[in-house]
């Protein structure tokens, strides 16, 4: 029996009567799947376990060097809230070191965050000959908020730039750069023996994924994160394995509970 030649997965030529599709893929000659996330590995996003290693390691920076009684504890504070910030609103490097003091504000839908329920993020990525794209980003995790209002309040005056306008300032009266950004992230990530495939914008990836596991609606994600396409949200996102569990048992167990199967 001749075997039909797939074609865009098509059968080129008549199917005739005893003729069926050969299947030509088999275990001994395919390549096993064997890594959860088969995205680019350059942007893959942290897991729990490892998001918590990272920024408790950064907020462990600050203790160390208030300990030592030596400079840095400052700027060490300073970046440890510019990581929570990048992950909890989702942002890239650039649009997290060019935010400024006054992108922050009121959402009248989360009054309980005050002046830090909206986040104004100004420098997004543009089209290519159009200028950077703005976008609202609501915040939506408690705990930043919180580490934003003490930096704000507590630790950023020290630095003694009240007139800049920079959210996140140096010793030297200047705003951080991109460049330092990433290179502050991969110190950190490499003192942990991290995945070197871990970027600064994993951390934006990772907002993306754990918002999905909590079971936030897929267009607010995509929103906030400034996609014009849901494709493009989807790209970023990584659920684990046991949230794909546990929605496959969410989708199976209706079909297969007498009691579901009586009320259909």
């Amino acid at each position: 029996m001749r075997r039909p030649v797939w074609l865009g997965g098509r059968v080129r030529g008549r199917v005739r009567a005893g003729v069926h599709p050969v299947p030509i893929c088999h275990e001994w000659n395919t390549i096993a799947h064997l890594n959860e996330y088969e995205g680019d590995a350059e942007a893959r996003p942290f897991t729990r376990e490892e998001l918590q290693r990272f920024l408790d390691y950064a907020d462990d920076q600050v203790d160390r060097a208030v300990r030592a009684k030596r400079k840095g504890a400052l700027a060490a504070y300073r970046d440890a809230t510019l990581f929570k910030v990048a992950y909890a609103w989702g942002l890239r490097r650039t649009e997290t070191s060019k935010l400024d003091i006054a992108d922050w504000g009121r959402n009248p839908a989360a009054p309980e965050f005050g002046r830090y329920g909206m986040l104004h993020v100004r420098y997004g990525k543009a089209v290519r000959g159009q200028p950077p794209r703005r976008r609202n980003v609501p915040s939506v995790m408690g705990w930043a908020v919180e580490a934003v209002a003490d930096y704000v309040d507590n630790i950023r005056p020290r630095f003694g730039c009240d007139e800049h306008p920079a959210m996140w300032v140096t010793e030297r009266g200047g705003r951080v750069k991109p460049a330092e950004v990433n290179a502050r992230f991969v110190a950190y990530r490499d003192a942990l023996g991290l995945p070197k495939q871990l970027t600064p914008h994993s951390l934006r990836h990772s907002w993306v994924t754990h918002l999905t596991e909590q079971g936030v609606d897929r267009r607010f994600i995509q929103e906030a994160v400034g996609h014009r396409c849901d494709t493009s949200t989807a790209i970023y996102t990584h659920v684990s394995g046991d949230f794909m569990n546990t929605a496959l048992r969410k989708a199976l167990n209706p079909a297969f509970d007498p009691q579901c199967r009586k009320e259909s």
